[in-house]
């Protein structure tokens, strides 16, 4: 499929009804962030419920929810959702706890519900995140199975300005 292609088919919301998963990798500044935005933001506008968070708020909203006794009623809520988009995947080192609660996320969304996320962490680092082999390969196995992998690259467009502004300045 061409990159156009691949951009319509995730506008579409038969993907997100199919309950299939959606791998945004890349470098630092390569649009993962913009294009899971404007990913959900089609989603929404086609009539479906999003909800866009960063992996490490949600883990902290996790933990605040178990600290609370309230665990079950979130996790409710972000299994409703249909399409939740998790932004900033693998950039911070989760402690256990986290880690489990996440993977229980996944769980509870997997094949039912889509979940997107964005990552400039390569599968094979994961586990650093995770910080337990098993539950690393538990999670990458639900969130790859049936998914929709788009590799961004690694040419940051912040830091291509910056650049092109040093080589102007070096020449003068």
């Amino acid at each position: 499929m061409s990159p156009p292609e691949v951009v319509a088919d995730l506008k579409s919301v038969s993907w997100v009804r199919e309950g299939r998963p959606l791998v945004l990798i890349g470098d630092s500044g390569t649009g993962k962030s913009h294009l899971l935005i404007g990913v959900g933001t089609a989603i929404a506008e086609a009539g479906l419920s999003v909800r866009y968070i960063t992996t490490q708020a949600l883990v902290n909203e996790l933990a605040e929810a178990e600290a609370a006794r309230r665990l079950s009623l979130l996790m409710a809520r972000y299994t409703k959702v249909d399409l939740l988009c998790l932004d900033e995947f693998g950039y911070a080192n989760l402690d256990k706890k986290g880690a489990k609660l996440l993977f229980q996320i996944f769980t509870e969304r997997e094949e039912r519900k889509a979940t997107a996320v964005a990552t400039n962490s390569p599968f094979a680092e994961w586990d650093k995140t995770f910080g337990d082999r098993r539950l690393c390969a538990a999670i990458a196995d639900r969130i790859t199975f049936r998914c929709t992998l788009i590799q961004t690259g690694t040419g940051s467009y912040r830091f291509q300005p910056t650049e092109a502004d040093r080589q102007t300045t070096a020449r003068s």
